[in-house]
């Protein structure tokens, strides 16, 4: 992440026209030797500190989709102040001026990393990248420590922090299988109930009859319990995988007799 941050700031100066007039843009640490070999105006982006800020942090998981399906769980990322020296180098301190001043106005229009500054995983996440401008050195140091340990001497410079995030661990869930009930075209548009039983074996449907539309009908013209009064064209024939439907059973009821 922190070379992504490197190139939103690379891109950010150069939208601003900083530097300018054949001068260069650096990443390096300033000390003496890299002093020495410098040859031409240069703006120098250092950075020496790294902080989590943790009043950012937050727990559970973000749900990832593909193709509207939830396809893993993501823990929510975690947030980092990277804090950098600008500062300006040349042969001359009226130069220096005019050049940190041309960095100071371009980083000061600006409270974030504009989306085509954001590449990698920056860019895959698509959140806001903070940018914070002239504020105070980071906390627990001071700018002297800085540069004592560089190595130079004290020089004028822009303090800049940019809070960007690291993605979480991904963690993708299992496929699942579709199981259960299934509808099924019929010639006479009747759908179908299919029911996959317990047997994992078994990998035919057992046909369960038509979907029941209306009200039962019960009473004296209703057909007696084991009848089957679907059409030929209704049945479904054994070919198919189904059991073929019961003959019907003969009718032991006395005719013209009355009811008692």
């Amino acid at each position: 992440m922190i070379h992504e941050v490197d190139e939103g700031i690379r891109r950010l100066l150069h939208a601003g026209g900083v530097p300018g007039g054949g001068g260069e843009l650096a990443f390096e640490a300033p000390t003496t030797d890299w002093t020495a070999r410098r040859n031409a105006p240069t703006v120098n982006v250092f950075l020496y500190d790294i902080r989590e800020d943790q009043t950012r942090r937050s727990t559970g998981n973000l749900e990832v989709l593909a193709r509207d399906h939830l396809v893993a769980h993501r823990r929510p990322p975690r947030w980092f102040r990277l804090s950098y020296l600008v500062t300006a180098w040349t042969n001359r301190p009226q130069d220096e001026h005019r050049l940190l001043s041309e960095a100071l106005a371009c980083l000061a229009c600006h409270s974030r990393l504009a989306e085509e500054w954001l590449t990698g995983s920056l860019a895959d996440l698509d959140l806001t990248v903070l940018v914070e401008s002239g504020g105070p050195v980071s906390e627990g140091r001071a700018a002297t420590d800085v540069w004592s340990a560089l190595g130079g001497r004290l020089k004028p410079a822009i303090n800049l922090v940019v809070t960007a995030p690291v993605a979480g661990p991904l963690t993708p869930l299992p496929p699942t299988a579709d199981a259960g009930l299934v509808l099924v075209d019929h010639p006479d548009n009747a759908p179908r109930r299919l029911r996959y039983d317990d047997n994992p074996h078994n990998t035919h449907p057992q046909h369960t009859g038509p979907e029941h539309t209306g009200p039962e009908h019960t009473g004296p013209g209703s057909s007696p319990e084991g009848s089957d009064d679907r059409s030929p064209g209704d049945r479904l024939s054994p070919e198919h995988g189904f059991a073929p439907p019961r003959p019907r059973p003969p009718d032991r009821r006395r005719r013209n007799t009355p009811i008692r």
